[in-house]
């Protein structure tokens, strides 16, 4: 029997956001699953994680020996204090348990305060307690920085291939697969290639498009038994290693190589496909409204700059201060991130009038807004995902309060988390399907769930943290010669860098 050390830890991390990632962050999840430890680890198998279906998919000779399973929401670098106990707790226990092998659920893009490659980091801690014979595979996100520690540490890693991430569980199994061939004695070839510009993470969407296109070819362009993955890098980290990249496994290498080269020349091909597709403020709701009189509703609005789900706070008051001004029938809004505004709003209760402030963010063209609502609901702020992203997920929020002022609802909760469900609504007393317009706090996971619904998706550029250009960062690490953005400028560092 193979003895097989499971754990994960994941973040994306954000470097030019304000709020560091700390341990409580991870006991919550902020929209993953809250922290699991030891055995309950296992309890994620029903979840639409890559270790759930890792644990499903396990060969039933294996042994798992869970350590700890944690995330938290996009945001600034992950504080040393954490990193440090998290990743202690995974290399000491590789050091009692002397597994086998080891699987790790990583995302790809952390960024510790003392580590820029926060997943290397990791994968460089636990090769050097198990040794160079243990066979260690990974999980990683799509939006993964895959660095050359990374790709020379493990043996084999896989990537998701959908945007919304729906396919987290299907990753982890073709870890899982990847496993069983390493444990079997199966030698494995690694090839990757980089892509030299930053892809806005708005035009990444699977679903459709250019990535739609080059995911598609993943598994026609090379043998059964090669296994490919298109990292397109999170274009907030600035780090050396943010930059998409295709890298796979297989047997053959010269068919490996040829595969990804392959499928590298379709995205250069692709890349002006991959340009921004928004609105300002008030052009969105302009196009929104036009859309609802032609019948076409509900329209779902992504508030992308200030998406919590890519390092935004969810306190931007643009979308919110918009849709009170057109006090159109049948708006609302999920969710802002405000403590004191909802224990307000306790105060008041339900069916009470309270008067409050977002204090908005510290964004360019974004600022406070103080109105007087209706507390129309105060709920235990408890969500169960019934959608495709991140199925079987418990979410907790903390108290949670749904403000109304004319037509317009608010969904205003005590932790943050960007909207990937329609239960996000549901849970606030809001039905999504009778909206004529909803503005989320989500960028592209949120269409997953609504997409089906929606009479039209539209992407505003609210002023936020999380510019949708990534040319409109101030880059300092980024590799020379990276363009920031489909056909973007390409960077270069200055002297004093």
């Amino acid at each position: 029997m193979s003895r097989v050390l499971v754990a994960g830890f994941l973040h994306e991390t954000n470097t030019f956001a304000r709020s560091a990632a700390r341990w409580e962050n991870f006991e919550n999840g902020e929209g993953f699953p809250r922290m699991h430890r030891g055995p309950e680890v296992l309890n994620l198998a029903s979840v639409n994680i890559p270790l759930g279906g890792f644990v499903l998919e396990a060969d039933p000779a294996w042994e798992l020996l869970p350590v700890i399973w944690c995330a938290a929401s996009p945001s600034g670098p992950v504080d040393s204090a954490a990193f440090e106990r998290v990743t202690t707790m995974i290399t000491e226990s590789c050091a009692m348990q002397k597994p086998d092998a080891v699987y790790l659920d990583l995302h790809g893009a952390m960024v510790s305060e003392n580590h820029p490659d926060g997943d290397g980091e990791i994968l460089r801690r636990v090769r050097e307690v198990v040794g160079a014979e243990v066979p260690i595979v990974v999980s990683l996100d799509l939006h993964a920085n895959v660095s050359d520690l990374m790709l020379h540490t493990a043996d084999a890693m896989v990537a998701y291939r959908t945007y919304p991430h729906i396919d987290m569980a299907d990753t982890g199994r073709s870890a899982a697969a990847l496993l069983r061939r390493l444990i079997a004695g199966e030698s494995l070839a690694m090839s990757v290639r980089h892509i030299d510009f930053l892809i806005p993470t708005i035009s990444g969407s699977t679903m459709s498009g250019p990535a739609r296109t080059a995911y598609e070819m993943l598994d026609s362009v090379a043998g059964a038994d090669a296994v490919l993955s298109i990292a397109m890098a999170f274009p907030a980290s600035d780090v050396e290693e943010c930059q998409p990249c295709v890298f796979g496994y297989g047997v053959d290498e010269e068919e490996l190589g040829h595969a990804v080269e392959q499928i590298t020349a379709t995205l250069r091909d692709l890349e002006p496909e991959f340009s921004l597709e928004a609105f300002p403020t008030e052009q969105a709701l302009d196009e929104a409204l036009w859309s609802v009189t032609a019948g076409a509703s509900p329209v779902v609005i992504a508030d992308t700059q200030d998406n919590p789900g890519a390092g935004g706070d969810a306190t931007t008051t643009g979308l919110l201060r918009e849709l009170l001004s057109r006090d159109a029938p049948g708006s609302a809004l999920a969710a802002m991130w405000d403590p004191e505004i909802v224990r307000a709003a306790i105060a008041a209760g339900r069916g009470n009038c309270v008067t409050v402030t977002f204090p908005g963010s510290a964004s360019p063209g974004d600022g406070p807004l103080t109105e007087t609502f209706e507390v129309a609901e105060i709920t235990d702020g408890k969500v169960h995902f019934d959608g495709p992203m991140m199925n079987g997920n418990d979410l907790a929020v903390g108290p949670s309060a749904l403000l109304r002022k004319g037509n317009v609802s608010v969904v205003v909760n005590n932790h943050k988390a960007q909207v990937m469900d329609r239960n996000q609504f549901r849970a606030a007393g809001i039905h999504p399907e009778e909206q004529n317009i909803l503005v989320v706090k989500s960028s592209v996971h949120f269409r997953g769930d609504y997409t089906e619904m929606a009479g039209r998706i539209l992407v505003a550029l609210a002023p936020g943290p999380f510019p949708a250009d990534p040319a409109a960062l101030p880059w300092r690490n980024l590799r020379r010669g990276v363009r920031l953005g489909a056909l973007g400028p390409a960077f270069e560092p200055t002297a004093s860098h």
